[in-house]
């Protein structure tokens, strides 16, 4: 691949945007190559976490490819459903972790979005500028931002266009946790590990129930997490974690 590099080892898929020189900007090379990455991470039963970082100084910085001169609604949609980037990591069901090397800006930011949880270094910085060239976020921002910090931040980072340091991030909820640059890597590789020892059935139903019930009213949603719980006592897994915590060890999980 031209844009990205990847490797999986230990259950763990990592997942790196390679345009340094360009802030890892997405263009549709990029987009074509994540999207057949998404979909080989999807078939992999082996992987069990999927983190996704940035080569160099910069996580992602926004878009390359120029949409200002598409004069044709139908060119338009295609131009952006081939690049949605954000749309592809939202679509896997296994925890998907964002690592935030560096600045998340634009489509940066979105596809850090669409993880399920987020890593920032502390030198990052975090936004979405496009409402100040006369755009406005096209690949989930607008829907992910406010489910993840509430309509308040997301009106005001969306509307201002303004930038905000990882300090500020955590503060309003945009990102989990952040680490020095030197600790950043380390960090990561402790929770994709924590995350592969457990039962992958469970996270991939617990991931499917967070998300489907944020659409659904609370009956609705407890009712899921009802179904979802009663499938999960039919499995291997189910079994291993009883047996491991009446013999007082740990459990081995396989996905059964």
């Amino acid at each position: 691949m031209e844009t990205l590099l990847y490797h999986s080892e230990q259950g763990i898929a990592w997942v790196t945007l390679n345009r340094p020189m360009s802030g890892n900007r997405v263009n549709l090379r990029m987009a074509t190559e994540l999207w057949g990455v998404c979909q080989q991470i999807m078939q992999d039963d082996s992987i069990r976490v999927v983190m996704l970082t940035g080569i160099g100084q910069a996580f992602c910085t926004g878009d390359e490819d120029d949409q200002s001169s598409i004069d044709r609604e139908s060119q338009l949609q295609n131009y952006l459903s081939n690049r949605r980037t954000a749309g592809f990591l939202g679509a896997i069901e296994k925890p998907v972790v964002a690592v935030i090397n560096g600045d998340a800006l634009g489509h940066g930011l979105e596809m850090a979005l669409a993880c399920d949880i987020r890593l920032a270094s502390t030198d990052a910085s975090l936004g979405m500028p496009q409402i100040t060239q006369g755009s406005m976020p096209w690949d989930g921002g607008t829907q992910r931002l406010p489910r993840i910090v509430g309509r308040a931040w997301a009106t005001d980072l969306l509307l201002t266009g303004r930038v905000i340091d990882s300090h500020e991030a955590l503060g309003i909820g945009l990102v989990q946790e952040i680490a020095s640059p030197d600790k950043l890597t380390e960090r990561a590789c402790q929770l994709a590990a924590t995350i592969t020892t457990l039962a992958p059935i469970a996270t991939r139903y617990a991931k499917e129930a967070i998300l489907k019930g944020l659409d659904m009213t609370l009956d609705q949603g407890m009712r899921l997490e009802m179904d979802l719980n009663l499938l999960l006592q039919t499995t291997a897994d189910r079994a291993e974690g009883l047996s491991s915590f009446l013999e007082r060890r740990q459990p081995t999980f396989k996905g059964d």
